[in-house]
Formats: structure tokens, C-alpha cells, sequence
């Protein structure tokens, strides 16, 4: 609504009063050496970080059985040592920007990457799984610490004109790192580097975390939010307290089978979530100092784009979740190989990624239309390819879907880090960067989440009929493998339920009773190569349905987020001008 007069021009020069004061505190920029910042070296910098922290999320999804072997981890720890990372991750972040608003973003950063390091190496020399556990968990709080600086860092050093080159850099970066880390993680497992096994996917992080430490040092400003004036602890504790409500019962549920306490962490996410919004907005009334100005979701790019951000982020770690299983457990693929099949993937998006920033000139908020509906294309793409190749997939099929879907990825991902970030005025960056990072941790998480629960759903609900499908061809190779007429509808019958029992467990390696006893029956020769046989035929059906119905979600997820874009800002600069107008976010 407009305003007139003196109330109209009073928010105006307050806003004019605190560009003002960024200007004085950052210009010019110098590096901890005393030389002028050459913004492309801090860039290479905070993205080399950004990348081994991001490739750490999903990296450990290759190492499951190495871990256990080595380890004698359960299922269960084992899962702790995937999820532990993620919880605490998102759990930090936007404590974190804050914390760098207050006492530097280099400051901040430094303390990420050097705890992050050492992190990495006591991962690396684990002796047993709690050890990993805690160090995984410690592991992704320094990352929590480390990744807001990262795009407050773009934020201040970059001026507004280059600033969605950079974030078209670092979308790239992002893109390849939620790929990237099964390959990484598959090469380094099968590498066997000094018979470091499992643990070189930790360890390699130390040499990177030792040069990016070095680097910014000597490279990196220091810079703060020239208003910020203490750290809203209330609203930081409050804000962990709520996260951890929501992605701890989101991560764990379906592999502890949902038990009633994951089940009442949920339902308690949303008065301790309400609860951070109202200390924080009366945070805001009171002294101006809060964890969070909610009055940023008053300017539309953020508005708008932060739940944007988290419903395409629901898609893209769901899916490389679920094709990841359907790859390896339904056609039988190596994890090395798994991770192969998806280069086309990584490859169009780092070159679409590339061009983002001339793309998103010429088009303004169209990219992130093109790139939704191209991503939603791919996924059905891959939909139709799961349906025509049956249970003798090869990479190269899905060279098409997977080029489709990564350049929807490219095109997507840096425009939507601008549009959001863009309009935000520099000494509100910190708190900025840790919204949109959150949005896409807890948009990741539920996606997994709802994915997961359509993903296992089908699996265990079409067990019965694939078992079904395979008896006749089973009778007849047990019978020719000479087991007794008598014998062959109880062995039959013995095969379905044990293949019903274990699609239905939550975890995949565990033997239940049924298969037990129908190993003890199958023995060895020609009958156990026949029960393997129908296995791995019935595996091939249910997880061909499972990944048809989770393509499905995939395809509903991008077009949701398509409609999300056009209620977005025909350009970024739109809500700067709105910022200037009515001077809604305080750093």
C-alpha cells in the first residue's frame, strides 16, 4: 500500500543510511595480506568448499557394505553415519549465517573448513561405528558453519552486475556435487588407495580442506553485516530445535518403521516452528537483532523463491536416491557403474549451469520456467526408457533422459540462487544465504522422505505378484535340477515368502526366517542357481514399478516448481527497488 509524505521518505533514508554504512565498512575490499580481493580467486576458493561438503552428503551411499564388513556397524548405524551428516548440516545453517553476519564471514568460514578437515580425518581413522557416528555428525556441522559464508562471501565481494556469473559458477558447482558423489565415492572404494578401503572417501577431503584453508587465508576479505549487534539465542536454539524435529523423524522414519516418538518429533515441528516465528518477529519489534528478519518474505523474490527452491530441491536428491536402487539392486549395476550412468547428467548440467547467467539475461525468470519443464521432460524420458529395457539396462539409454534432466538442473539451479539472493540488499546476505540454504536441506530431506515412502510402497506391495510371475518358471528348473515332485509347491510357496518378507524389511540386507530357511533348503548346485534366478528377475519387476511410480513424483515435484517460478519477479533489480522503497530487511 503506498504511503505519502514523511512516512513514505523516512524508511528511504534509513535504507539509504545503511548502504551507506556497507559501502564504508567493505570498500574498498582487501585480503588478510593487505592486496586488493581479485573476486574470481575467492570465488575458486569458497567453491572448492562448497563442492567436498555438498559431495559429502551422498558419497557415504556407495560405502554401506565396505563400512559394515570393516566395521561390524548394524544397518542402522550405518544409515546414522548418512543421515547424522545431513541432520547437522541443516541444523547450523541458519545459526551459522547469522554468526557470520556478527563475526565475520571469513572468520566463519576458516572455523568450518578447519573443523570440517580434522573431521574428515577422524572419520578416515574410525575404529569403530559410534567413532564414525559422532564424527560424521561433527563433520556436518562444520559444514553447517562453512556453507552460508559461501554465498554471503559471492554476495559481498562480487558487485551486482557480475554476481549471476557467479552464481551460474556455483550453480555448476552444486550440480555436480549432488551427482558426483556416488561416482567419487564408487572410484575411491574400488581404487582401494594404500587398502584405505572405505576411508579414503574421507581422507581425500583432508589434503582439499588443507589448500582451501591456506587459500583463504591469504585471499578471502573479511566482511560483516555493518548493523548486526548480538546473536538472537532464543531464536537460534529454537530454529535448531524445530529442524531437528523435522529432518530427524523425516531421515529415520521408514528405516525404523516409524515408531511412535519419530512420529511425535514430527507433529512437534510445528509449534516449536511457530513458536521461532513469533519470538522472532517480536525479536524484530523489540531491539532489531534477530536470528531471522522475517521481513525479508516481504520482498517477493524470496517470498516466492524460498519455497520454490525447496519443492525443486524435494525432486533432485529423491531421484538420485531412488535411480541409484533401482540401478544397482534392480539391474544388478556396481555402484562404479551406477555412478557412470549418470555422467550425461553431470556433464549438461555444468554446461548449462555455465551459460545460466546469459540465459536468465536474455530470458529473466523463463529460464527457471525452461529448466522445471525440461528436468520433467527427462524424468519422462527415463520413465518410458525403465519401461522399454526390462531387466537388461545398459548406461547408454539413458543418455537421452539424463541430458534432458541436467540441463533442466543447469538452467534452474544459478538463476534461482540469483532471483532469490539478487534483490537482497548486501548487509542482508548473511541471513539470506541461510534461508535458502535451509529451504533446500529441508526440501531435500522431505523430498527423500515422500519419495521413499512411494518408492518402498510399490516395491513391497507388487513382491507378490513378481513372485507369482516367476513360479512357473521356478517349478520348472527346480524340478530339472531333480528336487521331488512332493517338495516343489512347498519350495515355490518358500520362494514367495521369503522374496514378500524381504521387500517388505526396511533394511535390504537383513535375512528374514523365511529366507533362512529356504537357503538351508536350496543348498547348493542347481536348485540354489535357480532361486537366484527368479530372484533376480522378480528384483528386476518390482523395482521397475517402484521406479516408474517414483519418476512419477518426480514429474508432479517439477511441474509444481514450474508453476512456483511464474509467481516470481519478472527480474531480480524489482526487488531492490522495492527494498529501497520501504526498507523492509535490517541487517
Amino acid at each position: 500500500m503506498a504511503r505519502s509524505g514523511a512516512d513514505a521518505r523516512a524508511p528511504t533514508t534509513a535504507v539509504q543510511q545503511d548502504l551507506d554504512v556497507t559501502q564504508q565498512t567493505q570498500a574498498p575490499l582487501t585480503s588478510a595480506t593487505g592486496r586488493e580481493v581479485r573476486p574470481m580467486l575467492v570465488l575458486a576458493v569458497v567453491l572448492t568448499a562448497a563442492f567436498v561438503q555438498l559431495v559429502d552428503v551422498s558419497i557415504t551411499n556407495v560405502a554401506v557394505p565396505s563400512i559394515r564388513a570393516d566395521l561390524g556397524a548394524s544397518f542402522s548405524a550405518v544409515q546414522l553415519v548418512q543421515s547424522g551428516y545431513q541432520l547437522a548440516f541443516a541444523c547450523t545453517l541458519i545459526t551459522a549465517a547469522r554468526l557470520g553476519d556478527l563475526h565475520g564471514r571469513r572468520r566463519l568460514f576458516l572455523i568450518g573448513m578447519v573443523g570440517f578437515t580434522l573431521a574428515s580425518v577422524l572419520c578416515g581413522f574410525a575404529t569403530g561405528p559410534t567413532m564414525l557416528v559422532l564424527s560424521r555428525v561433527l563433520q556436518g556441522l562444520m559444514s553447517g558453519l562453512m556453507y552460508p559464508q559461501v554465498l554471503s562471501v559471492i554476495q559481498v565481494v562480487f558487485p551486482p552486475r557480475e554476481r549471476p556469473r557467479a552464481f551460474a559458477v556455483l550453480g555448476a558447482t552444486i550440480g555436480l556435487a549432488t551427482i558426483l558423489g556416488p561416482l567419487l565415492g564408487g572410484t575411491l572404494i574400488q581404487l582401494n588407495l594404500f587398502g584405505s578401503q572405505w576411508r579414503s572417501i574421507f581422507l581425500v577431503n583432508v589434503p582439499i580442506g588443507v589448500a582451501a584453508v591456506v587459500a583463504a587465508v591469504r585471499l578471502m576479505p573479511e566482511s560483516r553485516a555493518p548493523r548486526a549487534t548480538r546473536l538472537d539465542v532464543p531464536g537460534a536454539l529454537l530454529s535448531a530445535l524445530a529442524l531437528l524435529l523435522l529432518i530427524l523423524p523425516l531421515t529415520e522414519g521408514r528405516e525404523r518403521g516409524w515408531p511412535i516418538w519419530l512420529v511425535a518429533m514430527l507433529i512437534a515441528s510445528v509449534p516449536v516452528g511457530a513458536a521461532f516465528v513469533l519470538v522472532e518477529r517480536r525479536k524484530t519489534r523489540a531491539d532489531d537483532s534477530p536470528l531471522v528478519d522475517l521481513r525479508l518474505l516481504d520482498l517477493k523474490g524470496p517470498r516466492v523463491g524460498m519455497p520454490l527452491s525447496m519443492v525443486f530441491f524435494a525432486g533432485v536428491p529423491a531421484f538420485f536416491f531412488t535411480f541409484s536402487l533401482y540401478l544397482q539392486v534392480g539391474q544388478g549395476f556396481s555402484a562404479l557403474r551406477s555412478g557412470l550412468t549418470t555422467i550425461p547428467f553431470a556433464i549438461a548440467s555444468a554446461v548449462l549451469s555455465s551459460r545460466s547467467a546469459v540465459l536468465a539475461r536474455r530470458l529473466g525468470r523463463t529460464v527457471l520456467l525452461v529448466g522445471c519443464l525440461l528436468i520433467a521432460l527427462g524424468m519422462a524420458v527415463a520413465l518410458v526408457t525403465v519401461t522399454l529395457v526390462g531387466d537388461s539396462a545398459h548406461p547408454w539409454q539413458f543418455i537421452p533422459a539424463f541430458v534432458l534432466a541436467g540441463a533442466g538442473l543447469g538452467c534452474f539451479a544459478a538463476p534461482n540462487t540469483t532471483v532469490i539472493l539478487d534483490g537482497v540488499p548486501t548487509r542482508s546476505a548473511g541471513q539470506a544465504s541461510g534461508l535458502l540454504a535451509t529451504s533446500q536441506q529441508v526440501g531435500g530431506a522431505v523430498g527423500v522422505a515422500l519419495a521413499g515412502i512411494v518408492f518402498f510402497g510399490v516395491l513391497s506391495s507388487s513382491a507378490a505378484s513378481a513372485a507369482a510371475d516367476q513360479a512357473p518358471a521356478l517349478r520348472a528348473s527346480l524340478s530339472s535340477a531333480g528336487l521331488p515332485a512332493a517338495a516343489l509347491d512347498r519350495a515355490v510357496q518358500g520362494f514367495s515368502t521369503c522374496f514378500v518378507d524381504r521387500s517388505a524389511s526396511s533394511d535390504p540386507s537383513a535375512q528374514p526366517p523365511s529366507c533362512q530357511a529356504l537357503a538351508q533348503r536350496g543348498g547348493s548346485g542347481d536348485a540354489a542357481k535357480a532361486f537366484a534366478g527368479a530372484a533376480r528377475k522378480a528384483l528386476s519387476t518390482t523395482f521397475a514399478d517402484a521406479i516408474r511410480w517414483g519418476l512419477g513424483y518426480e514429474i508432479v515435484i517439477f511441474l509444481l516448481a514450474a508453476l512456483l517460478v511464474l509467481r516470481l519477479p519478472r527480474h531480480p533489480t524489482q526487488d531492490e527497488h522495492e527494498a529501497e522503497q520501504t526498507g523492509v530487511p535490517v541487517g
